[in-house]
């Protein structure tokens, strides 16, 4: 199962075409509210703009969005492709776009949702986190849904066990393993007497070893003229 997300027309922005840069001038446009970004693709020389920077901030809450801008007044249609935050405050400082056209297929990872309870007792085992995907631009799903519902120890899932969203083609391996079933296993608790008493033991063999030690090592007696 697969969750698609909205449409791109919920996701309009309007971009302002920006002709300076540098650190220094990317940090004045941050704070006055926008983002300094990039758009390149289909054979077209890179646009530098800017966008309003609450509002990519909460379209950039789910991954692979397609962003419909308004370029003086022209639109565009961009999939964000890499976001640059600062490490410490995690604000997006820059964007890397790329331009889609409608209808054309597009390469992203999608993140795996699992859904569901496995067995009484037993544990889900995440091997995968996304899937590598190629789907149209305009029909990007927020993610693939896996249900483990009743699933006992020992069931797995693969690659090739999702159902991917129509027209979709994965791009890992079939047998890759996404899901698998467990029991967890406890951890045996030391037996801290049964320790305790096999040290004693040692000790003892120890202090007895010694002591016959000590009889070997006398010196023998002198015979008796």
């Amino acid at each position: 199962m697969t969750e698609k997300k909205s449409s791109a027309t919920d996701n309009h922005l309007v971009a302002e075409l920006r002709e300076s840069f540098g650190k220094g001038f990317a940090r004045r446009l941050r704070a006055a509210g926008r983002i300094p970004a990039v758009i390149y693709g289909h054979g077209t020389d890179p646009q530098h703009v800017s966008l309003p920077a609450h509002e990519v901030g909460l379209i950039l809450r789910k991954a692979n969005q397609i962003l419909e801008l308004d370029i003086a007044g022209k639109s565009l249609l961009a999939l964000v492709k890499d976001v640059q935050k600062d490490p410490v405050r995690q604000i997006i400082e820059h964007l890397d776009l790329v331009i889609v056209k409608k209808g054309e297929k597009v390469n992203v990872e999608v993140p795996i949702h699992v859904v569901g309870e496995s067995f009484s007792g037993t544990m889900v085992m995440l091997d995968l986190n996304t899937l590598r995907l190629e789907v149209e631009a305009t029909h990007i799903p927020e993610n693939v849904t896996v249900d483990v519902e009743g699933l006992e120890e020992g069931s797995q899932i693969h690659v090739r066990d999702i159902a991917l969203p129509a027209g979709a083609i994965s791009h890992d391996d079939p047998d890759a393993l996404v899901v698998n079933i467990v029991v967890p296993t406890a951890q045996a608790e030391p037996d801290t007497e049964a320790a305790e008493g096999e040290a004693a033991e040692g000790a003892a063999e120890g202090e007895s070893t010694d002591a016959d030690g000590g009889s070997d090592d006398a010196p023998a007696e002198a015979d008796s003229e």
